[in-house]
């Protein structure tokens, strides 16, 4: 569970900020994603090298 004290003063919007910060790099959300299915290892890995080409093939041409 995620407590957030909202500070004297604070602004409830920046205390909702941080939470949501403090919830994404939880990485709770990303591994609910992960889960809602079951992806062979062999699928998994096959992903990750196509990811990982991309990612390559976009910092090649930013750097164009």
């Amino acid at each position: 569970m995620l407590i957030i004290e909202v500070k004297e003063g604070e602004n409830i919007d920046r205390a909702l900020k941080r939470y949501k910060r403090k919830f994404q790099n939880t990485g709770l959300i990303k591994e609910l994603r992960k889960r809602r299915e079951y992806a062979k290892p062999s699928v998994r890995r096959r992903n990750e090298i196509l990811k990982a080409a991309f990612k390559e093939k976009m910092r090649i041409q930013a750097g164009e």
